[in-house]
């Protein structure tokens, strides 16, 4: 499969070196055409182009990955969809959900495969910690708290993800995201969304923190913190069952290794039974991910996440900032 890669910034780099030994890069593109050379450069047998347009209608390619700054991640995919290509599109795959029901539509009308790049569900302990939420072991679900940031760089709030007619705003649909995805993806949908979106250090239009408490149809709670101020960068997601708990820590790379803890309540309460898993290897969550979506390809199925999981999430992003104070 010859795979175009649209958008060569660290993502794209990251996506065209994480491509399984089935799959070759055909095409890496930027508009910034001295990074699609130097990705070019990297990936065996590739051309360098600025021209995504052009990109997306190359015969050689079956499927295009988009990686580009937040703006153009929905007309480039529905370009592509409508050229007939296969997409992987980043997330949050859109500034705002109303965005994506252009791509939708054309997905439904063209049969190829979108998934929803929220390579976070892939990761080792994540993976470990649903397995175990899907045999039962925690009992009915009560609540579920996350944690996610980390502390910026030097001239942050100079970048196109502090440009909110770029990014479609700050940390909630940056980091915040994957958040939402992953409480969803265990809890369901959420329909009563509360949150707080506020600019506390950055010198920048759009949050460098967001607070959000989401609640489904059957009182299950969802609190989450996604910040641009976590000096030291963290990751931690807790799921509360009445019979245990899970608590999952670290994403690998300088936010720790991964970890998960399942403890299991005893009948008499007290301190839980304790098992822990840790995966001090590599991340590869990005190459499990590609996998996935070649078997949604070869199998023809629908992609989970795909457009409708990223569509409910930006729709909770796009409410905390409807109620921003």
């Amino acid at each position: 499969m010859r795979i175009a890669i649209i958008g060569c910034g660290a993502i794209g780099a990251r996506r065209a070196r994480s491509l399984p030994r089935e799959c070759s890069t055909a095409v890496c593109c930027d508009v910034d055409v001295q990074k699609a050379v130097t990705l070019s450069r990297q990936c065996p047998g590739s051309e360098a182009s600025s021209d995504w347009q052009a990109t997306v209608e190359r015969p050689d390619v079956a499927a295009v990955v988009v990686a580009t700054t937040h703006n153009m991640l929905a007309p480039v995919a529905a370009a592509a969809a409508a050229a007939g290509k296969h997409v992987l599109v980043e997330k949050p795959c859109a500034r705002t959900a109303d965005e994506l029901d252009c791509l939708i539509q054309i997905a439904r009308r063209s049969g190829v495969r979108i998934r929803a790049g929220y390579n976070h569900r892939f990761h080792r302990a994540l993976l470990k910690a649903h397995e175990i939420f899907d045999s039962g072991a925690l009992g009915p679900l009560m609540f579920i708290r996350g944690r996610y940031g980390h502390g910026g760089r030097p001239g942050y709030d100079k970048e196109w993800r502090a440009a909110p007619e770029i990014s479609g705003g700050g940390e909630a649909i940056d980091q915040g995201v994957h958040l939402i995805d992953l409480a969803r993806w265990f809890a369901g949908d959420f329909p009563h969304v509360q949150g707080h979106a506020g600019t506390y250090f950055w010198d920048m239009p759009v949050e460098d923190n967001c607070f959000l408490l989401l609640r489904t149809a059957a009182n299950q709670v969802a609190f989450l913190h996604a910040s641009w101020t976590e000096w030291k960068n963290l990751f931690s997601f807790e799921i509360y069952g009445r019979d245990g708990k899970l608590d999952i820590q670290g994403l690998g790379g300088s936010y720790g290794p991964e970890r998960v803890a399942f403890y299991r309540m005893l009948p008499g309460m007290g301190p839980p039974e304790t098992t822990t898993w840790e995966f001090p290897m590599p991340d590869d969550s990005w190459e499990r991910e590609f996998h996935e979506f070649m078997d949604d390809i070869s199998l023809e199925r629908e992609p989970r996440p795909g457009l409708e999981d990223a569509r409910a999430a930006l729709r909770i992003v796009g409410q905390l900032y409807e109620g921003r104070s």
